[in-house]
């Protein structure tokens, strides 16, 4: 018997709530929201922070205490032209690009709120002094590289061809976002045509032999799928097909509809980032075509994917990758307070503006899929290991073939040690 498992309010507010009170805390506080100098991220931290904030404003009207004070202090704490960093250059530096894609993204959502003529200056001055100077050269952007290797954090990895490159890989192309919600705001003609110039090079780049990270790659379909909505050229949105395809088909979603964060990088770790860019790209798929493939997808993606990702204390932590080579679920980085928890805020965002759409649907009996995996439904159901108890989703255990099993935990229900101990075995 079909039957449906609501996202209730009370699971969004309770995790509306505790998002909240984690941008409280001091990592996110006046004297420490703004990074150091050498901070080899420039402006990404101010600009997810930022953005992070505005979401919340836009959710319940909260104001996190530090955005008013960051906001009053952003010209003293940017150059000359309003970005963070050093001035552009004849070096492109592929981190500064991908962190001010935040950046703009923080401050169009600001404008949005009070239409601020400062932000209004601030947005077209990062566009004119930072982005604008790099049309045309998008072209020569590296395809072949010799160091792909990247921690959770990613690092500058040399110079190649006039680039100064990230190991976060294709991370430039990150900006499709950034300058597609500032090209919302202004209609300015040159944006759209660098726009136009760096999709048509990441669509033709080969992100599985390139090793590109997913959640920059999720991200620039999302900005595409804004340009489709603002423009209804369908040339933006077989552009965002191209990348959603190749990130469900040829090994950027793991088993528990989360993510590799590279493609062909085998066994490393989940990024919630990324996950919240894959649940916005299905909602506004479902919205923009009535993919009907993409909202299944994202009601999973939800309740499991997400389930694990946000932590007891309201952030936002990687898991390890469920594949052919690892089966259990647990957490890889407890939070990773200087990038996840920030983008969360934005997933939540997504799952209460369309909440409506995300009610899980049950067909009232445990099946194995394709993969041999064990669900109900959209549920996700795996065995609970090393004798963990008093866990909520306990109270929903089944046995089936000598298992027993349960859906995938909440983290935001447990206790910080409850989820750094949890493991969960997946069966497929």
């Amino acid at each position: 018997m079909s039957a449906i498992l609501p996202l209730t309010e009370q699971e969004l507010s309770c995790r509306i709530q505790k998002s909240y009170e984690r941008l409280c805390e001091p990592y996110y506080q006046i004297d420490q929201v703004f990074a150091p100098p050498e901070y080899d991220w420039p402006g990404d931290k101010e600009g997810r922070a930022l953005l992070a904030f505005a979401c919340h404003a836009q959710m319940t009207g909260n104001i996190v205490p530090c955005m008013p004070l960051m906001r009053a202090q952003l010209d003293e704490k940017t150059n000359e032209h309003d970005f963070f960093g050093p001035l552009a250059e004849d070096i492109i530096f592929e981190q500064q690009l991908s962190s001010h894609s935040w950046y703009l993204r923080a401050l169009c959502a600001v404008y949005r709120l009070d239409k601020s003529p400062d932000d209004l200056r601030r947005m077209t001055n990062v566009f004119e002094h930072l982005f604008l100077p790099t049309k045309g050269r998008f072209a020569t952007y590296p395809i072949h590289r010799t160091d792909n290797g990247g921690g959770v954090s990613g690092h500058t990895a040399g110079i190649i061809d006039g680039w100064r490159l990230s190991t976060d890989i294709g991370c430039a192309f990150m900006s499709v976002d950034g300058l597609s919600d500032y090209y919302e705001i202004t209609r300015d003609a040159r944006a759209l045509a660098l726009l136009d110039e760096m999709i048509d090079v990441f669509v033709a780049i080969d992100k599985v032999a390139l090793q590109a990270q997913t959640h920059c790659s999720l991200t620039a379909a999302r900005g595409m799928l804004r340009l489709y909505r603002l423009t209804g050229d369908k040339h933006y949105l077989d552009s965002a097909y191209s990348i959603w395809n190749t990130y469900l088909h040829d090994g950027g979603m793991t088993y528990t509809y989360q993510n590799f964060n590279w493609w062909g990088k085998g066994d490393t770790w989940t990024e919630p980032c990324a996950i919240v860019d894959s649940l916005m790209v299905a909602t506004q798929l479902y919205e923009l075509v009535g993919d009907e493939e993409a909202l299944t997808l994202a009601r999973r993606i939800w309740h499991n994917g997400l389930a694990s990702s946000q932590r007891p204390n309201g952030g936002a932590g990687t898991e390890t990758t469920v594949s052919d080579t690892c089966d259990t679920l647990k957490a890889d980085l407890y939070e990773a307070e200087f990038c996840c928890t920030m983008r969360f805020a934005e997933g939540l965002l997504c799952a209460k503006t369309h909440r409506d759409l995300l009610d899980a649907q049950l067909n009232g009996q445990i099946e194995k899929d394709a993969l041999g995996r064990y669900h109900d439904g959209d549920l996700l159901y795996g065995e609970i290991l090393d004798g963990v108890t008093g866990l909520p989703e306990q109270e929903q255990a089944v046995t089936v073939d000598g298992h027993i099993l349960t859906p995938l935990v909440k983290y935001y229900r447990l206790t910080k040690e409850q989820a750094a101990s949890l493991r969960q075995k997946i069966l497929f």
